[in-house]
């Protein structure tokens, strides 16, 4: 009986993997034709990047500000605290900002997408979009997916800036590292190439981010009930996705 079940789970999730790939190919296949209407693409890049901005900031805000606290009451008494600034740099410009950035995003922006489609699903609203002749994937779906690419990475960059302040803040008042200091050691082994890794995770991120959302919404089914399982399995497929894309990554790219 146990075996039959697993068995079963184990042909439903191998079901679910083909035909989200099914997917996936069909919302790049419909790519260039979205451009034509890539007024859609930039509201949900409003929708998605500016409306996000306050809880970016203050996620990114108290990340730094422990990262730093962390270090610097670790460092005391044991090395220079230049070496704070380095490490907050180093860590929220490769690790901390684009992965905390995209776990704030798979909640917010990924279930807030999911639901949106899910409902439209449900009510038969993208049925009739095949009914009129208009494709889903081109005026729905696809710029959804553009959006979080481009908006993900600028997210991100933000994200960073503002975690190494606030990492400054906190080491200033709390350990009275200088400006100088801090921002000495955030320069001390600066390369180009960790800010580039962290972009490349935050592209990933906001493909997952909206690949699943859009996924799970496209074939939500069962009234409010199937809204609501769309959205705990985009959330929890995309946080999963996330952990296990950074690690990935870091280990492909950081050698």
């Amino acid at each position: 009986m146990a075996a039959e079940s697993l068995g079963h789970y184990v042909l439903h999730f191998v079901q679910h993997v083909f035909r989200y790939l099914h997917f996936v190919w069909e919302l790049f296949k419909n790519i260039p034709g979205s451009f034509k209407n890539f007024h859609t693409t930039v509201e949900q890049m409003y929708t998605i990047g500016i409306t996000s901005i306050p809880v970016v900031i203050a996620a990114s805000l108290a990340t730094g500000a422990i990262m730093a606290w962390q270090l610097a009451y670790q460092f005391a008494d044991l090395i220079p605290m230049v070496f704070v600034g380095m490490a907050v740099g180093n860590s929220v410009m490769v690790e901390l900002c684009p992965i905390l950035t995209a776990m704030v995003l798979a909640g917010r922006v990924g279930a807030s997408m999911c639901s949106e489609l899910g409902t439209m699903a449900v009510t038969e609203q993208l049925d009739a979009y095949t009914v009129l002749g208009l494709n889903p994937y081109k005026f729905l779906l696809t710029p959804r997916l553009l959006a979080a690419l481009i908006m993900l990475p600028v997210l991100t960059i933000l994200s960073i800036f503002i975690g190494i302040i606030g990492g400054y803040i906190t080491a200033h008042l709390y350990k009275d590292v200088s400006f100088a200091v801090f921002f000495y050691g955030v320069r001390l082994f600066y390369q180009d190439w960790n800010l580039v890794v962290g972009l490349i995770k935050a592209t990933l991120y906001g493909f997952f981010i909206a690949s699943y959302a859009c996924y799970f919404g496209y074939y939500t089914h069962s009234g409010a009930e199937g809204v609501g399982k769309s959205t705990k399995a985009t959330v929890v497929a995309g946080m999963t996705s996330i952990l296990i894309g950074g690690f990935v990554l870091s280990k492909l790219l950081l050698v």
